[in-house]
């Protein structure tokens, strides 16, 4: 069966009659700035109880996704490939340092939950508070992709989520942008959902 180009001989793109071409109207794309991530059941608190959104504060989100790492098979001659273990990429984002929010404080409180510098010791991760409740300092986010009418059209899940690192941006009085906080996170599984993320 010979090869049919789709893009240079299919019909859609015939430029006669009233008509618009496929590659005018039906290849449009998410755009890279539509967007939204919520961090969910964030173990720190507000002063009123209540748990502080790192929502608005976002300002960039790096790849997601995971690799398959390869299995080497020798035969002889040959060299065949099986698929391994999964490793999940790395999470890094960019917040804005808002005065409201005080986003610096709260990841730096969040990041505690598992190393405290303060007093030099590892959290176990699931423990009982007090007031018995159980903490976790992993949580999952959601990376919520909009289109062109703000409304959302796909998502992707992250499992297990919690803080690997917590980087100030430098302090420089020659800038003239908002002072940002960098913090790299590190998730168990990722899911993709075409639905809205519920």
């Amino acid at each position: 069966m010979p090869y049919n180009p789709l893009f240079v001989t299919s019909q859609n793109r015939n430029l006669q009659g009233k008509k618009l071409p496929m590659v005018s109207q039906d290849l449009d794309s998410v755009r890279a700035y539509q967007w939204e991530i919520t961090f969910y059941n964030v173990p720190v608190a507000a002063a009123n109880g209540v748990d502080r959104p790192l929502t608005l504060a976002a300002k960039s989100v790096s790849q997601t996704g995971y690799t398959v790492e390869d299995i080497e098979v020798h035969r002889v001659n040959d060299k065949v490939f099986y698929p391994g273990k999964a490793s999940p990429e790395e999470l890094t984002v960019q917040f804005d340092n808002l005065y409201k929010t005080k986003m610096s404080s709260l990841l730096f409180d969040w990041i505690k939950t598992i190393y405290n510098p303060v007093t030099g010791e590892f959290e176990n991760g699931r423990q009982v508070t007090p007031g018995g409740v159980v903490g976790n300092f992993k949580t999952v986010a959601d990376i919520v992709q909009l289109d062109n009418k703000g409304k959302p059209m796909s998502f992707t899940r992250l499992y297990g989520v919690y803080p690997k690192s917590w980087k100030q941006a430098e302090f420089n009085y020659s800038t003239n942008e908002f002072h940002t906080i960098e913090a790299t996170f590190r998730y168990d599984f990722i899911v993709q959902n075409a639905n809205t993320n519920t």
